[in-house]
């Protein structure tokens, strides 16, 4: 199986900008992909803003299991961190989140207020991975198009300054993968999701990463949308794949077989999903 491996220069430059820009802020809004809420934490980043006050922001929510969801938030809180969900549309608010963003940075404002510091906006950097939806973030608080929306990753290239209101104030990043993953699933996890550019990976690889997974945590989802028997079921996942390829028409096109079944999980047609589990015994 292939390993999966993606860092281009700008992405390397990005994490230099960040070490740079990160006095200049108040607070991190850090973005992760509510599918993946382990695999789309970039150790880089979490390695430079650890000292930092931030804020986990768990994006495509609707995309994800909801239960698992809830879990998340659970543990993040359990270790310390503060993190709310949001749909794939961004749905919250500039009072919302500056709320949020008030209480987490409470002493920090009081001891500026008691110096007789004059009140100013708080400065809260965006990160994430490439096309975890900061940018249809920052459109909704900012109550514009103001950063190029895409599915696809690397869309947002430089970095900006966004006023969303007279008491907020976002500083853009471009999404930001690391050199290494640590493990194998990892770089499937990006990849099934859409971190990656579909050309950086083996796509059969992933459809039958995809396929083991929804076997064991979702089957009936894979036996309704495929209209699957118990004895198509019962295949190997490398047999399932190629009776797919024909049940989609394709022949012998392993690949562009793959390809559908990567395009069917990412647009949520086989319902919500949640590949990095957390269950009840790990929030014990």
């Amino acid at each position: 199986m292939a390993t999966i491996q993606w860092f281009p220069g700008h992405m390397a430059k990005a994490i230099r900008q960040l070490e740079e820009n990160l006095h200049v802020v108040d607070i991190v809004f850090e973005l992760v992909d509510a599918r993946i809420p382990q695999s789309s934490r970039n150790p880089e980043i979490e390695r430079i803003i650890k000292d930092k006050p931030h804020l986990i922001i768990m994006t495509k929510s609707d995309l994800a299991d909801p239960e698992q969801t809830k879990n998340w938030i659970k543990s993040f809180k359990k270790g310390g961190l503060p993190a709310i969900a949001v749909d794939s549309k961004a749905n919250i608010t500039t009072k919302t989140i500056t709320h949020i963003t008030q209480d987490i940075l409470g002493d920090k404002l009081v001891h500026e207020e008691q110096k007789g510091l004059k009140e100013r906006p708080i400065r809260a950097i965006t990160v994430g991975i490439p096309n975890v939806g900061k940018s249809t973030l920052l459109n909704r608080l900012v109550n514009k198009r103001a950063a190029q929306v895409g599915d696809r990753p690397g869309v947002t290239k430089g970095q900006q300054w966004l006023r969303s209101s007279s008491k907020l104030q976002l500083l853009d990043t471009p999404g930001i993968l690391w050199p290494k993953f640590e493990d194998e699933e990892t770089g499937q996890a990006l990849a099934l999701t859409g971190a990656i550019k579909d050309q950086r990976f083996a796509s059969d690889d992933v459809a039958l990463y995809a396929l083991k997974f929804f076997r064991r945590y979702y089957p009936q989802a894979l036996i309704t949308r495929y209209k699957l028997s118990e004895a198509d079921f019962a295949l190997s996942d490398v047999d399932l794949l190629l009776k797919l390829t024909k049940q989609f028409g394709m022949k012998d096109d392993y690949e562009r077989a793959s390809n559908r079944l990567i395009l069917d999980v990412r647009k949520g047609k086989l319902g919500r999903y949640t590949l990095n589990r957390m269950g009840a015994d790990d929030l014990e």
